[in-house]
């Protein structure tokens, strides 16, 4: 509740102003000169207007008092996503009318504008409503006063705001922080808040002074006014949107290009021989590679919300293990063709003859097996094929092996079963080819999906 002075007080200050202040026509006041010369102000012609400081400057207080603010963003040093809080350096500038301070400049030695320390006058308490720490505005500050009564007060401030941050973009976010001004007092009967500037003016200054050259852009200020309601009370507001951005490159150097490199390694691994032991071993080798680079990047990430480069390397750790797990399911055929190959069935005998060679005709062959069946391969892993032996000159001892019954019927079982080899070795490169280009187009779509998730 609003505490009203008695009548017979009020009227015990009419005198005291009137001492000090000169009536003049209307509704005005004007300061009596004497207290002006060429050596300064004497501060006896304001001391009426500085032992009203704790009161609202106004004439009739049924007018309200119009108060417009502006403020120039000369840095933005911090956003803090897991805390939600953004830091910067504002130059908050406030100006309101005072009738009391008037004075008629050709009769004041010319003087049209004084600077007066902000202690000794009533001023606005505008705050800002996102504002979560202590008001750290050094003391001591000045504002200056005209001849007209128009006081403009300047403070700067560090100002630590709320501000609700979507990272889902992350590190090609855009933020849009919300700074409020209000007053914490007085309702739209006594204070009405107005705009000092343009918003558009606000914006370009501060795009043009900003001092921070780190990791935040700011792309531009706008502003709306509206009313709060509180009980039966209102309260003028005007919120400022400030729109800044994040710089990438510092993300896209240590984070998506080492990440695209690993990824890219891996499936060119995938041109390295089926047979060869060295596939696997290598791939490991990648997917534990990957592991520690994501263990040592992890301080660059946000430590709150899943943000999209995080599903990034979700996708790129998962891909490197399909890798490996058909790494190792090629491998398996390839050791089952060559140790103990089981029958294939007709349709997928077919299937493979069509796929490898369509334009070829190859006859038909039952899982018995015939030597007229597919093409035979030049090295075959765990096959010890009989040419091995030509051009070696047999002893007496071996000689007498290779003319046993024995010798022949195993000779004549690796002829039939060579055949159904070269088809499982076959089948084998066929799905090794199909699943690389599986996993190609698998890569590709999604990184495609993330690429156009993060430009919209």
């Amino acid at each position: 509740s609003r505490i009203r002075l008695p009548a017979r007080q009020g009227g015990l200050l009419l005198p005291l102003l009137l001492s000090l202040l000169s009536v003049g026509r209307g509704d005005t006041f004007t300061i009596n000169c004497s207290g002006f010369d060429q050596y300064g102000v004497d501060p006896a012609a304001f001391q009426a207007v500085f032992d009203r400081k704790a009161f609202r400057p106004v004439i009739n207080y049924s007018i309200p008092t119009q108060v417009n603010i502006s403020f120039t963003m000369s840095a933005i040093v911090e956003v803090d996503a897991q805390l939600q809080l953004m830091t910067s350096f504002l130059w908050l500038n406030v100006i309101w009318y005072n009738p009391f301070i008037r004075w008629n400049p050709e009769e004041c030695g010319g003087i049209r504008k004084i600077s007066i320390a902000a202690e000794y006058l009533w001023l606005p308490d505008i705050f800002i409503e996102e504002f979560m720490d202590v008001d750290q505005t050094a003391t001591g500050l000045m504002a200056y006063v005209n001849s007209e009564g128009l006081i403009k007060y300047d403070k700067p401030m560090k100002v630590v705001s709320i501000c609700n941050l979507d990272i889902f973009y992350f590190p090609f976010d855009e933020q849009n922080c919300t700074l409020t001004f209000s007053s914490f007092i007085y309702t739209v009967e006594n204070v009405v808040l107005g705009m000092e500037k343009k918003v558009q003016e606000i914006s370009n200054t501060s795009q043009n002074l900003i001092r921070s050259k780190g990791e935040w852009v700011l792309l531009g200020i706008h502003q709306r006014m509206m009313k709060m309601t509180v009980g039966t009370n209102q309260y003028d507001q005007i919120i400022f949107y400030v729109a800044i951005k994040r710089r990438p490159r510092l993300y896209v150097i240590n984070l998506l290009v080492p990440s695209g490199f690993l990824v890219a390694i891996d499936a060119l691994s995938f041109y390295l021989p089926a047979e060869s032991e060295n596939r696997a071993p290598f791939k490991m080798t990648l997917l534990l590679g990957y592991n520690v680079f994501l263990l040592m990047m992890n301080d660059l990430l946000p430590a709150t919300g899943t943000p999209l480069i995080s599903v990034y390397f979700a996708l790129c750790l998962s891909l490197m293990v399909v890798s490996l797990l058909e790494t190792i399911f090629i491998t398996y055929l390839l050791h089952l063709a060559t140790t103990q190959p089981p029958p294939m069935p007709q349709w997928l005998h077919s299937l493979l003859l069509y796929w490898a060679s369509p334009r070829k005709c190859y006859p038909s062959v039952s899982q018995k097996g015939n030597k007229g069946l597919g093409p035979t391969p030049n090295h075959l892993p765990g096959v010890k094929e009989p040419v091995e032996l030509v051009g070696k000159v047999a002893g007496p001892r071996e000689a007498e092996l290779i003319g046993s019954p024995e010798s022949r019927v195993q000779e004549e079982q690796e002829a039939q079963r060579q055949p159904l080899v070269d088809l499982w070795v076959q089948f084998s490169h066929m799905m090794d080819t199909l699943l690389f280009r599986l996993y190609l187009l698998f890569m590709a779509t999604s990184v495609v999906t993330v690429i156009i998730l993060w430009n919209t």
